[in-house]
């Protein structure tokens, strides 16, 4: 999910901040709507519903296996950002952020935590966890201000202190009924903070566009050795019962080629519809809309027949007590801002 995100992503918490600058869309005066705010609310629903129907774009990508298909987001996802900027010439940025090896340094380690958390939500949902990918999605915003704390030193109000320790109960009860730590869930809700972190601190500025364009770029020579890797028969997967072993892209039919290079657009389109939500509706309706993403992948998950065991409805229902508690304190905290 975009996870975010995903899947893949790039589902909630989604760190590409939009351009400041825009001179089509200015700012709105301290504390009123901005007056399009109708238009990026539209935006933003469109961006976490996409995200949400990742789960059943990815598993028809059944014949290929997770290495194949995310070598083909990583490749695909470059190609489109490419192509857009082609169109649109908008070359200007390249120049001078190539002199900033930080930034580039920076956006390289984000995109190495991006690819994990592709990787794992491809990985889930082809095999058949999608229900636990759906969970480290809501588990993701408790995390996210669990790092705000831990890495930032940014104090906590008292209910969020309460959002997150009911998250670390739901985590602890879910570890203990499923006699496993829930390692998909943890893994796509920290790597998913922990980029959302880096890109706070290291590529702010940088438009959502800009952004994925490089550290897709970065992700490049990953991408060829992962298509190495599925040539040499390292990546399996099963489809109508036999075990697929080696690339998939041109034997399955012009359909599942079609598929594989859609990730691209796939991946990309979300993100700038959120880009493009941001910076028309307050950070608190982002905060709302992004609890849209996983139920659609849990009920997504429903759909692709996966079971859900009544304890793991009960681990569920905790971390949606702690999103009802951290959906509170946003809207209090909200509220008693000043308009002035």
């Amino acid at each position: 999910m975009t996870a975010a995100s995903p899947a893949d992503p790039l589902p909630p918490n989604q760190p590409n901040p939009p351009n400041p600058s825009s001179a089509a869309n200015p700012p709105s005066a301290a504390g009123e709507p901005h007056p399009e705010a109708g238009r990026g609310a539209l935006f933003g629903l469109t961006a976490y519903l996409l995200w949400g129907f990742f789960p059943l774009y990815f598993h028809a990508l059944g014949p290929s296996g997770p290495l194949e298909v995310l070598a083909h987001r990583i490749l695909w996802s470059l190609l489109f950002c490419l192509v857009v900027l082609l169109i649109g010439r908008r070359w200007a940025w390249l120049r001078p952020l190539l002199a900033r090896r930080k930034l580039l340094v920076g956006l390289t380690v984000a995109a190495l935590v991006l690819a994990v958390n592709w990787g794992v939500y491809v990985g889930a949902v082809m095999a058949g966890h999608t229900s636990e990918a759906a969970l480290g999605y809501f588990l993701n915003p408790l995390l996210t201000v669990a790092l705000g704390v831990v890495i930032l030193g940014e104090p906590l109000r008292r209910l969020q202190w309460v959002a997150v320790a009911i998250g670390a109960v739901a985590a602890a009860y879910l570890t203990i009924v499923g006699g496993k730590v829930p390692w998909i869930a943890l893994t796509l809700a920290a790597s998913f903070a922990l980029y959302g972190l880096i890109k706070k601190r290291v590529g702010a500025s940088l438009p959502a566009l800009h952004g994925l364009t490089v550290e897709t770029a970065a992700l490049f020579p990953v991408a060829l050795v992962l298509l190495w890797l599925v040539g040499q028969g390292a990546d399996l997967a099963s489809t109508a019962g036999q075990q697929v072993s080696g690339a998939t892209f041109l034997g399955f039919g012009g359909w599942h080629t079609t598929l594989l290079v859609l990730t691209g657009p796939v991946t990309a389109v979300p993100l700038l519809l959120f880009a493009s939500a941001a910076r028309r509706v307050p950070l608190v309706t982002i905060g709302l809309l992004q609890f849209i993403t996983p139920v659609m992948q849990l009920l997504c998950s429903l759909i692709l027949g996966e079971t859900i065991t009544p304890a793991r409805w009960v681990g569920f229902a905790i971390v949606w007590v702690a999103l009802a508690v951290l959906s509170v304190d946003s809207l209090r905290a909200r509220g008693a801002r000043p308009l002035a």
